[in-house]
């Protein structure tokens, strides 16, 4: 399910919770995923590390979660094996919030988005997956859209 709150301002979109996030439960549960980080040091602010936590601390900061697919079948945590895919109601959690922004962490959720919501494709953004699998992650672009869309973030 989304986290979200009415003072969500940006929407990160992942493609679907790798193994170790599904078992804890809530976003980005790998510690090897470097998004907990990003945010962190975006923020200028530790992150806590358990789940009630970490939701707070999204919320405090006007950032919603959520994955592009619900369900799917899937091989461990390989994006390029995900079949058979609900797409989430991304559209309606942009009616119920004040999203402006939305970054899609990595190619797949962004080509899932782009193909089942080209409407918000304006708003939308492609960044380098935070995932463990990715050699070539930066975070650089990461912060350049956080700041973009969080202009008055406290950091």
């Amino acid at each position: 399910m989304p986290v979200f709150d009415e003072n969500s301002r940006v929407l990160i979109l992942g493609s679907f919770p790798s193994v170790k996030s599904r078992a804890v439960g809530f976003y980005y549960g790998n510690p090897q995923n470097r998004f907990w980080r990003t945010l962190g040091a975006f923020f200028g602010e530790e992150v806590p590390g358990d789940v009630e936590g970490r939701r707070k601390f999204v919320l405090d900061h006007n950032v919603a979660l959520w994955d592009v697919v619900m369900r799917c079948s899937i091989v461990g945590s390989a994006d390029a094996s995900i079949r058979d895919e609900e797409t989430a109601d991304v559209g309606a959690l942009m009616k119920a919030s004040h999203i402006t922004h939305i970054l899609c962490n990595g190619a797949t959720a962004y080509n899932l988005f782009s193909e089942r919501f080209p409407e918000l494709l304006p708003i939308a953004k492609r960044l380098p997956s935070t995932s463990p699998a990715n050699p070539r992650f930066t975070a650089e672009p990461w912060l350049e859209a956080l700041a973009e869309a969080l202009p008055d973030a406290k950091r």
